[in-house]
């Protein structure tokens, strides 16, 4: 019975809270020009805070600086962690770049590969997702109506409520050599034999730029929505062609919510396990499964800690240029 009753614990916990800030925001009457303590509540503000600064302390904060303290420290028996041979070394990120002491190469060929193929394959997959995503939100945001647009955003939302693991594997299911891609191909005699869309790494992309689509579409539809139609309009009346429109008009608006779109699909793609698992071909090995095999198959978790340390500085850096290209603040995003 206990085990019952204590997932409702945090519930009640809220529920509560909620209704001593209702009394008070009862009791002041009109709160919406005050600031967050008063709107709320000096109780419920200081549970908000303390649950969401909990939350990123012991959930992100702490397991990255313990990650970052962890590359650089070698791997050793733990009858010899905290001894002699226990101190900070760069030995873990020069293994990553240059590979074993005395590899021909002079460098780590394979891993940097990879490395580089994933960032790169990252950044076509943003792009592919971006040339998908703006064409159905601008229509969204400034052609749906009414019933159409609660259709499209229920056509859009339902499909994710499937896990990412059987989206992924449903993916290859329409890609593999008797699936709806290659049947249609042959029917139509387009081809003669299966194509292998795993190899050419056409599946994975596919899996990867539909795993993100909506993360994609509502930062673009909210920049796009919020948008004076007149500005269209009078492009419209002074002959400018759609395509000026979008380039010159559009998109400069939507600067906000084309890098918000853009730096959170490319950290997630750059940062995907399940989908390069499932979809990836024998020669597309993805830079997480790398990290992956350091963890649970070779247990070097120092070495792991690294390459996943390596991936989110490159993510960040991304992320710093797609700002300073487009010419946006953090704060301008988080609108």
């Amino acid at each position: 019975m206990s085990r019952l009753l204590l997932p409702l614990i945090p519930v009640v916990v809220a529920l509560i809270f909620w209704a001593m800030a209702a009394a008070e925001r009862r009791a002041v009457g009109n709160v919406a020009h005050f600031g967050f303590f008063r709107r709320n509540g000096a109780v419920l503000s200081a549970y908000l805070l303390g649950a969401v600064s909990l939350w990123i302390l012991l959930l992100i904060v702490l397991p990255q600086l313990y990650m970052v303290e962890f590359s650089f420290r070698p791997r050793l028996p733990p009858s010899e962690i905290g001894g002699p041979k226990d101190v900070y070394t760069l030995a873990n990120y020069s293994y990553l770049i240059f590979g074993r002491p005395g590899d021909p190469e002079g460098y780590n060929k394979l891993h940097l590969g990879i490395f580089l193929r994933t960032i790169v394959a990252s950044i076509f997959v943003t792009l592919l997702n971006f040339a998908i995503c703006y064409p159905i939100a601008f229509f969204m945001a400034k052609v749906a109506k009414g019933g159409s647009m609660r259709l499209m955003v229920l056509a859009l939302i339902v499909p994710f409520w499937v896990n990412e693991i059987l989206r992924a594997f449903a993916f290859r299911i329409l890609f593999s050599s008797g699936g709806i891609f290659n049947t249609v191909l042959l029917a139509t005699g387009l081809v003669d034999a299966p194509l292998d869309f795993f190899k050419s790494d056409i599946a994975l992309y596919a899996g990867l730029s539909y795993a993100y689509l909506l993360l994609m579409i509502f930062p673009l539809y909210n920049a796009i929505e919020a948008m004076d139609s007149n500005q269209i309009e009078a492009a419209r009346d002074l002959g400018a062609p759609w395509w000026h429109i979008h380039l010159f008009v559009v998109m400069p608006y939507a600067k906000p919510g084309i890098a918000s779109g853009c730096t959170m699909v490319f950290m997630l793609t750059a940062g995907a396990l399940a989908a390069p698992q499932v979809l990836g071909g024998p020669s597309s090995l993805w830079f997480t499964q790398v990290v992956y095999n350091w963890f649970y198959q070779a247990f070097n978790w120092n070495l792991g800690a690294a390459y996943a340390f390596a991936l989110l500085i490159a993510c960040v850096i991304f992320v710093m240029v797609v700002l300073r290209l487009f010419k946006v603040s953090l704060g301008e995003i988080a609108k």
